[in-house]
């Protein structure tokens, strides 16, 4: 991006002479004028006018000045004239140059030095290669050699690659293979098949050096089989494969996809972008663009014209930062264990997190559904798995786990009403078993004990509403104002919040430990942009819940499993515990589970109308887990 920036001011004139100094060791300015005019003139890329002050051939110094912006694919050129000394008739110059290589980005500073000498009475450059730079002599040219640095991968939490490998098409050239003209005739019909500027296409040809392969454009397999005869009918053009770990394995949506580098990619990304490049479309791979490629090694070498063999390096550059690899949280046997766990053919997601942590393990849906703008970012009701959040007023309101409340089929408070499909006809359940089998008359009129201002700071305990962030979208929930029994009652119930699964998940992690934890997907990078200096955001710190809170709902989440809704939850291994919801959702009938197993936590929700969908979604992810090697 620098160095498309630093294009646009080409022509600037930025020649500093010291005057001062300079008028110490002068009486005459001619010698002056000769040095700032040749210098102007390279500058501002009038070579004619730079030409006319030296003692060569006009037209073969000013090709010489020409050619060495081109085989610099130069930006570029700044002069300082830093001092001058006379001997007689001779005169030397020192001079700083900074070229700006443009789109292989560094800056090169270095210092010559213009020797003068008087011809017909006028100062005039003594022409040679050697005022281009010290070290370049006849025969020879400059050439750019660059070696990007490889796509780091994204890594799951045992530093295994979360990609699958890839072919990548690759379009290049030999530079020394083409004869005048064909370079030109190359770019022009490749930048017409794939849109790529000429003038780009041909600068990489004309700055790299002659013996070498130059990859020109990249193609993924969909693109390349669009284009394939068309490049494979340009004279001059190699087309190779390169394999590369690209594919996004499960999770795909959160891992991210990767493409070549493109026209299009290169107006968003602002450049500067090479060919073999590569761009993330989305994930954590758009993400962390910026840390997972842009890394190259620059040289700039001096070129024997005859041999094509590398003469001398001038300079050499290491990556002013360095790409690295995401580390996640994401675990492969977790991540199978949720994919396999959606295959019974209705639409749903899953979210599973360590409880202990608040660390992601996997995010899975079924192709209805998007794993980061539903499972993460999704805005759903919450359904009576949200009577979680109202246990701690329950207790606070001396309500025993044992009391009897009846469960009807239709019950009003404060005016809203409330509907219980299948309620047991003439039983009055205890408050546990309510809870186990979600009932939500029963749990709705549990609001005449708990006041909405507790019931909403109950929630913030088990981070809903609360303001963490991961690098993706996610969705920590919302809680409306809760003023009057009628909208408490909708909230225990689940009507009047939104919750995402992910923040669910969260939430039967904290019964589990007994500790309120942030969501954690990525360890390192801490930040997204690897040029900020900026400290990272801070996470919330996690949140430590009422014992006493804590082993009631272990205890009603216990028996969802054992006699309630939660029943096919049920796991080899240790003791499942959760509790079931259906909502609705734009006419779209949802079923919960909300619960844990060990020191896994799940947040399930399937599109179906059948209460028992996301228990039995969640009892074959655990039985996936307990059977995983």
């Amino acid at each position: 991006m620098r160095g498309k920036a630093r294009r646009a001011g080409t022509a600037a004139l930025a020649l500093a002479v010291t005057a001062p100094m300079l008028s110490a060791c002068f009486e005459e300015p001619s010698a002056h004028e000769a040095v700032r005019d040749f210098l102007i003139g390279w500058q501002t890329g009038d070579y004619d006018y730079a030409a006319r002050r030296t003692d060569g051939d006009e037209k073969a110094v000013g090709r010489a000045l020409e050619n060495a912006t081109f085989d610099l694919d130069a930006a570029s050129f700044r002069f300082t004239v830093t001092g001058m000394r006379r001997a007689a008739d001779e005169v030397e110059a020192d001079f700083d140059a900074e070229v700006d290589l443009g789109e292989n980005n560094p800056l090169w500073e270095y210092q010559g030095k213009i020797p003068l000498h008087l011809v017909d009475g006028r100062w005039k450059v003594r022409w040679s290669p050697s005022v281009l730079h010290p070290k370049l002599a006849e025969g020879q040219r400059f050439a750019v050699d660059v070696d990007p640095e490889g796509r780091q991968p994204i890594l799951d939490r045992n530093r295994d690659p979360l990609q699958e490998k890839a072919v990548l098409h690759v379009a290049q050239v030999v530079p020394a293979n083409l004869k005048s003209g064909e370079a030109e005739k190359l770019c022009e019909r490749l930048s017409k098949i794939t849109g790529f500027p000429q003038d780009r296409l041909l600068s990489r040809i004309r700055s790299a050096p002659p013996n070498v392969q130059v990859p020109l454009v990249t193609f993924g397999r969909t693109r390349f089989g669009q284009l394939s005869a068309d490049l494979r009918a340009v004279p001059g053009i190699t087309l190779t494969e390169q394999e590369q770990e690209l594919a996004p394995a499960s999770p795909k949506a959160i891992v991210g996809t990767v493409t070549a580098v493109t026209q299009e990619a290169v107006q968003q990304l602002g450049g500067p972008q090479r060919a073999g490049d590569t761009v993330g479309r989305g994930g954590l791979q758009k993400a962390y663009q910026e840390h997972l490629t842009g890394s190259t090694d620059t040289r700039v070498i001096t070129v024997d014209l005859k041999t094509l063999k590398e003469v001398a390096e001038l300079k050499k550059w290491q990556p002013d930062r360095s790409t690295s690899p995401v580390q996640t949280t994401l675990d492969r046997a977790y991540q199978k264990a949720a994919d396999t766990a959606l295959t019974g053919g209705i639409p749903g997601m899953v979210v599973a997190v360590q409880a202990s942590t608040g660390d992601i393990r996997a995010v899975a849906s079924t192709e209805e559904y998007d794993q980061e703008r539903h499972a993460l970012a999704g805005r759903f009701p919450a359904g009576t798995t949200f009577s979680i959040m109202s246990v701690g007023g329950i207790l606070k309101a001396r309500i025993s786990p044992g009391q009897r409340l009846a469960c009807p089929a239709d019950r009003s408070v404060g005016g809203a009403p409330f509907h219980q499909e299948g309620s047991p006809a003439g039983t009055s359940p205890t408050l546990q078993a309510n809870f186990a089998g979600a009932c939500v008359t029963a749990l709705a009129s549990l609001a005449r004990r708990i006041g909405g201002a507790e019931l909403a700071a109950e929630a913030e305990k088990f981070g809903i509403a609360a303001k963490w962030s991961l690098p993706l979208k996610a969705f920590s929930g919302v809680v409306r104002p809760l003023n009057g029994d009628a909208a408490t009652a909708k909230a225990i119930a689940g009507q009047n919040v939104l919750v995402s699964p992910l923040s669910m998940a969260l939430v039967a992690g904290a019964v589990a430990s007994g500790t309120w934890r942030p969501p954690v997907l990525v360890t390192d990078p801490k930040t997204v942009d690897p040029t900020t200096d900026a400290e990272p955001i801070k996470a919330p710190d996690p949140i430590r819940l009422d014992d006493r809170t804590v082993q009631t709902l272990r205890g009603f989440m216990r028996a969802g499993v054992v006699a309630g809704s939660a029943r096919a939850a049920a796991a080899p291994g240790d003791p499942v515990h959760g509790i079931t919801a259906t909502v609705l959702q734009k006419r779209k009938p949802y079923a919960w589970f909300v619960g844990w197993q060990g020191d896994v936590a799940v947040a399930v929700l399937m599109q179906s109308s059948d209460p028992a969908a996301g228990a039995a979604v969640a009892g074959r992810f655990f039985q996936g887990l307990s059977v995983t090697p």
